[in-house]
C-alpha cells in the first residue's frame, strides 16, 4: 500500500455512516486521521464556507461526503468551491462519495473530475444500515414499515464495503481516476429486504405500500425536517423507479473481494443467539 504522505487524512462527514467508517479504518492501518465536523477541534460546516481553509490546510487527501445529499439545490456549487479551497492549499487528493442513479450527483462528481486534484468517485447503491442506523430502525423495530417505493429491486451495499473502498482510494494510488460503481451481490425489493429482517430476528414485520402523499403527511406528523422530506420523496419516487435495479461488481474490482451480501448483513445485525 502506497501512503500519500505522513499528514493526517481529512474525513468530512466523520461522524456518519461511512465517515466515521472510514476514520476507523484508517486509524487502524496506522494513517493519522482529521475529523471534519462541526464538533471537531477543527471545526468544518457545508454551510459555513469559512471553516473550509483551515481544515484543508496540511493535508494530501480528503474524503468527502455532503449532507445531506449532493442530489439537493446548489450541491454541485458547493462541491466545486470547496474543491477549490482544497486544491489551492495543496490538497492532492479528493475521494467523493456519490449517489448512484442521480443526475445532480453526477454534477457533483464532475466538479470533483474537472478539480485539478487527484480523484476517485465512489457511487453507492442504498446502504443497507439505512434498517439499523438511519430512518428505517424504528419502523422495523416497530414491526410496520410503510414505503411509497414500487417493487423493484435494489443492490443493497453494506457501508463497511463502501468505506473499504474509500480507504482502498484515499491510500493507494492505483484507484486513482477511477469511478466505483459499488453495489451488493444481490438484488431485493425493500419488501424481501424487510422480511429477511423479519426472519433473522424472529419478529414480524408488515410491509406495505403507500402513496408519496400519505408517506409524506406520516414524516410531517413525526416533526421530520422538511428539507429531509423532500430528499427522501425524490429518492423513493424518482431515484427508486428501476434504474438502479443492477448489480456491479465493482467493489470486488476495487479490494479483490467480493461484497457482503444482505442476508450476512441481517444475521450479524438481528439475529437472535441461540
Amino acid at each position: 500500500m502506497k501512503t500519500q504522505s505522513a499528514k493526517d487524512i481529512l474525513v468530512l462527514g466523520s461522524t456518519g455512516k461511512t465517515g466515521s467508517r472510514v476514520a476507523a479504518g484508517l486509524q487502524q492501518l496506522g494513517y493519522p486521521v482529521r475529523m471534519g465536523s462541526r464538533k471537531a477541534d477543527i471545526p468544518f460546516e457545508w454551510n459555513d464556507p469559512n471553516t473550509w481553509p483551515a481544515v484543508v490546510q496540511n493535508t494530501p487527501a480528503v474524503y468527502i461526503t455532503f449532507q445531506p445529499d449532493l442530489s439537493v439545490p446548489g450541491a454541485d456549487e458547493a462541491i466545486a468551491a470547496f474543491a477549490q479551497v482544497a486544491v489551492a492549499a495543496g490538497v492532492e487528493k479528493l475521494v467523493l462519495l456519490s449517489g448512484r442513479g442521480e443526475p445532480e450527483a453526477q454534477r457533483c462528481e464532475e466538479m470533483v473530475i474537472q478539480s485539478g486534484a487527484d480523484w476517485t468517485i465512489v457511487r453507492a447503491s442504498w446502504f443497507m444500515q439505512n434498517f439499523t442506523e438511519s430512518h428505517l430502525l424504528e419502523p422495523v423495530q416497530a414491526g410496520f414499515v410503510a414505503l411509497p417505493v414500487q417493487a423493484v429491486g435494489e443492490p443493497f451495499i453494506d457501508a463497511d464495503d463502501i468505506a473499504a473502498v474509500a480507504i482502498a482510494a484515499l491510500t493507494d494510488d492505483k484507484h486513482s481516476q477511477q469511478i466505483y460503481e459499488v453495489t451488493g451481490p444481490r438484488l431485493l425489493t425493500f419488501e424481501e429486504a424487510v422480511q429477511e429482517i423479519a426472519a433473522a430476528s424472529g419478529n414480524p414485520i408488515h410491509y406495505q405500500q403507500i402513496s408519496i402523499e400519505a408517506y409524506t403527511a406520516q414524516l410531517e406528523s413525526y416533526g421530520v425536517p422538511q428539507e429531509y422530506i423532500s430528499l427522501l420523496g425524490y429518492l423513493f419516487t424518482q431515484v427508486m423507479d428501476g434504474r438502479n435495479a443492477s448489480v456491479t461488481h465493482d467493489v470486488e474490482r476495487a479490494l479483490g473481494r467480493k461484497a457482503k451480501d444482505f442476508s450476512e448483513f441481517v444475521q450479524q445485525a438481528f439475529s437472535v443467539p441461540a
